[in-house]
């Protein structure tokens, strides 16, 4: 029941619903993780399947804080930390999936092809982490621009074609293998390249915001 001249109840900031999405992106990762190790198709087919829901949530967050004007400073600190661990947990899992200590040109060429585009894209969230960190102190924000929502985006693709990579003949049974394969490698690649462009523009719009002069001294821990 509401009184009459009082607001309706509404949820802390901490749980409304974009928060809430966010939350529950994070949650998936280790339930991603888990079937993604399990063996048999039916399991990459549900890890598939958990990797689409979170990536999706991660629109969703977005557009239902726009919608509800549910914006929180919560919801802008777990945000980014939520799309990265779910971006590093799904790439370490796939390039764990080849041999990478020797180098055959049959799995471990593959393995390569997996690791340096995921190594660019690990190297460039930390340094982005780290940009975003320093800034805040000075009170200046860093917009999302188009390419970065586009890498995203292209990310989040590549990667699930990736996922899907064992399972191609499955479904796509008028594609040959190697033509999935290569399709899945070049996406990655591509995710890869827009991440480092983004991250290079990233890092020149904060130069601009280092003011000169003697930083103080902070203990290293």
């Amino acid at each position: 029941m509401v009184i009459l001249g009082t607001s309706p109840p509404t949820l802390p900031p901490m749980i409304a619903l974009p928060n809430a999405l966010t939350i529950m992106r994070i949650l998936l990762v280790p339930v991603f993780a888990i079937a993604f190790v399990m063996p048999g198709e039916a399991w990459r087919i549900v890890a598939f399947l958990i990797f689409v829901v979170a990536s999706l949530s991660d629109w969703l967050d977005g557009f239902a804080a726009r919608k509800l004007k549910a914006g929180s400073d919560f919801g802008r600190m777990l945000d980014p930390i939520a799309d990265k661990v779910l971006v590093a947990v799904a790439l370490m899992m796939l390039v764990a999936e080849g041999d990478i200590r020797q180098f055959y040109l049959t799995t471990g060429l593959h393995s390569l092809l997996r690791l340096v585009p995921a190594l660019i894209i690990l190297s460039r969230e930390i340094l982005v982490s780290g940009l975003r960190e320093f800034l805040a102190g000075t009170r200046v924000s860093v917009p999302v621009t188009a390419i970065a929502k586009l890498k995203t985006a292209v990310q989040m693709v590549a990667i699930g074609a990736m996922i899907l990579t064992p399972l191609a003949d499955t479904f796509f049974p008028g594609l040959p293998a190697d033509s999935y394969d290569a399709i899945a490698y070049v996406l990655l690649w591509v995710a890869a390249a827009l991440t480092l462009y983004t991250g290079v523009i990233y890092f020149k719009n904060g130069l601009t915001h280092i003011r000169p002069g003697v930083a103080p001294v902070e203990d290293q821990a």
